[in-house]
């Protein structure tokens, strides 16, 4: 995986993820990177809980999903979700540390496939699966 070297030129996912303010307002941190992959964190922070005082899904799966979006875009062409399935499989509390690692199952064409695990430490939370479209550039013709 990489990160990014000081004094170079942004990548897509260094750009993508600079301009991505709902991720990182939630404290979600970009930790490294590479070709199909991700590895992102964030802490549960009480504001992320709901009145069953554990963390709410839908903060989970941003997390997630925010991964997907840095793995499917480190090819460069901006790429968007078609669609993606979470199961949450344990709950999360305020203060817990997860941690979402995306990978590349298969690109075909314009399309992709990702999976996220998201853990807290070596437990897993939820399990999303995204669904990914590359968009056409102004010159591409249709497929």
């Amino acid at each position: 995986m990489t990160t990014q070297v000081p004094g170079t030129t942004p990548g897509p996912v260094e750009t993508m993820f600079a301009a991505d303010e709902a991720s990182r307002r939630l404290g979600i941190e970009l930790l490294e990177h590479g070709e199909g992959t991700a590895v992102l964190r964030m802490t549960v922070t009480a504001s992320q809980v709901n009145g069953h005082r554990i963390a709410h899904g839908g903060h989970v799966f941003l997390l997630a999903d925010t991964a997907f979006a840095c793995a499917c875009n480190s090819h460069g062409p901006v790429t968007v979700a078609a669609g993606a399935d979470i199961d949450f499989v344990a709950p999360a509390y305020e203060g817990d540390v997860l941690v979402a690692t995306a990978r590349e199952r298969v690109r075909f064409g314009r399309s992709g496939v990702y999976d996220v695990s998201v853990v807290r430490g070596d437990e897993v939370i939820a399990e999303f699966r995204g669904r990914s479209r590359t968009l056409r550039t102004q010159n591409e013709e249709p497929q």
